[in-house]
């Protein structure tokens, strides 16, 4: 009896471990069989468990349970509602966001409705590159789009599903500064982010080639714009590492880099010192190009954007577009101090860049993108109230293709396969099921975003005033964005112009 018994586990047992080998609809079954039912069991019954046993559901870092849950539930089309009212402490908890809706509110489109969307598309207020006349400038699609998270970084399954899934949603992809990889050409439309080692625009001594650029713009036609990278959130004065471990055969070929040691990016640019010499290098590469050109950076001391909206206000030469992201930003590993401490936090940094720029009348010719845990609906609409024009999303992405926030990304170990190159584990990842999860996601997220714009009375977000959101303090005291943050009427809103246009463009 007991043998007939262990036969039949052992045949169940098989048949466990051979369907979740062969099923695709979970990287961690697929990695993990039978092991990886227990996360599954475990989530099921997690309120239960911590709410006698061990955390809340807004206590875990840098993303809560609830923040998780949504995101998760989003990305598979599942109810992303939450019942029984709020468990926030809202009057105790300083710095709290309350959004402040209009009695009269817009209506949301829903099914059924003349022009109804599925999509929820919301493109951007502005043209990219149109105030300096770029050939190629155009009206980004979404305001919603994917961070910089570069192949190396990423296993090559897990950027094809990013830029698969930026195709279905209508939204851009960047690349991050390990170059343009054939996982990025599936259908998604790019950002090219050159970073300081200039992978796919370098000479084999590692000095930028404008040539080498050239091939690869020509190679790619989906890039639609050029971001040059000064400095991200997670490691900002510090350049990029990706260890030894991750460097495969073909991730060196892309990069042009040995396979035998670390990949350290320089701190800094060699092909340009100070501000004034960047502005020579934008123009070049966009007179050579025609493409839209930004920057990216965390924001440290005041004097670069003093120097670089000073020099602009000249109206000779100029950026496209400035990416802002937070010093929270967190898609590379880099030690722990630079992550904590270096860097200022992304609502303070943007709003100080904002107040240059406007000091200096140049903020309506940028495209402000705003970048630093902004994918989700009430944080990307304070990114709007302080001025972005466009929100980019990295950690919340690669939760919806996978991520669970085991913050092993740069141990080559990521058990879901997305910030790993080990073989094993990235075969796990369905780059084509886990890129309707992306689209899923951020369609999810352009349509709460549209519904709290509409609650606000404006049919666009880059119509949300910095007066429409407060701040609670833990003291039953609450004060506007406008006050904290030292903005005039109307400061940070789009042009005139491009107000009526996003108007026109939300019309329903």
């Amino acid at each position: 009896m007991v043998i007939a018994v262990a036969t039949i586990a052992i045949i169940l047992l098989t048949l466990v471990v051979i369907y979740d080998l062969t099923q695709r609809q979970h990287a961690i079954l697929r990695n993990f069989p039978i092991v990886g039912h227990f996360r599954y069991w475990l989530e099921a019954v997690g309120p239960e468990l911590r709410q006698y046993v061990v955390t809340d559901n807004n206590e875990e870092r840098p993303f809560s349970r609830d923040q998780r849950r949504w995101v998760y539930a989003s990305a598979k089309r599942q109810n992303n509602y939450f019942g029984f009212g709020s468990d926030n402490e809202m009057e105790l908890q300083p710095n709290y966001l309350i959004i402040k809706h209009d009695t009269f509110p817009l209506p949301t489109p829903h099914p059924g409705d003349p022009g109804f969307d599925p999509q929820f598309r919301i493109p951007c207020a502005k043209v990219l590159g149109a105030s300096r006349r770029r050939p190629k400038a155009f009206r980004p699609p979404s305001v919603i789009n994917v961070s910089g998270m570069s192949f190396g970084s990423l296993s090559g399954p897990a950027v094809e599903a990013l830029n698969r899934g930026c195709e279905i949603a209508g939204c851009l992809q960047s690349t991050g500064e390990g170059g343009v990889s054939s996982h990025h050409l599936k259908g998604g439309d790019l950002v090219w982010q050159v970073g300081t080692g200039y992978f796919g625009c370098r000479e084999p001594d590692g000095r930028f080639s404008m040539a080498r650029l050239k091939d690869t713009i020509a190679r790619s036609p989906q890039i639609r714009a050029i971001e040059v990278k000064l400095s991200q959130g997670a490691k900002p004065g510090l350049g990029g590492v990706l260890p030894r471990a991750k460097i495969t055969r073909e991730i060196a070929d892309i990069r042009g880099i040995p396979t035998d040691r670390d990949c350290i990016s320089p701190a800094s640019h060699s092909a340009f010192r100070n501000a004034d010499e960047m502005l020579d290098f934008v123009e070049s590469i966009a007179g050579e190009t025609g493409l839209p050109v930004g920057i990216k950076s965390a924001v440290g001391a005041s004097a670069f954007w003093e120097e670089l909206a000073a020099l602009m206000a000249g109206g000779a030469r100029g950026v496209d577009f400035i990416t802002i992201d937070g010093g929270e930003g967190g898609t590379g590993a880099g030690p722990l101090v630079f992550t904590d401490h270096v860097a200022l936090p992304f609502k303070v940094g943007f709003s100080r860049v904002q107040k240059i720029f406007t000091a200096h009348g140049v903020h309506q010719q940028i495209v402000f993108v705003g970048s630093g845990k902004l994918g989700f609906p009430e944080a990307a609409l304070f990114g709007f109230a302080l001025g972005c024009d466009l929100i980019n999303v990295g950690r919340e992405a690669m939760m919806a293709i996978g991520c669970i926030q085991a913050q092993r990304c740069h141990t080559n170990h990521c058990p879901t396969g997305v910030a790993t190159q080990h073989p094993w584990l990235v075969r796990g990842l369905d780059p084509t099921l886990k890129a309707s999860r992306l689209a899923n996601y951020v369609m999810t997220l352009r349509k709460d975003l549209l519904a709290l714009s509409c609650a606000c009375g404006v049919p666009h977000p880059s119509l949300i005033t910095a007066d429409q959101l407060e701040l609670l303090d833990d003291r039953f005291g609450a004060k506007t964005i406008a006050e904290l943050f030292g903005y005039g009427r109307g400061f940070g809103l789009p042009s005139e112009i491009d107000c009526e246009e996003a108007r026109r463009l939300m019309s329903f």
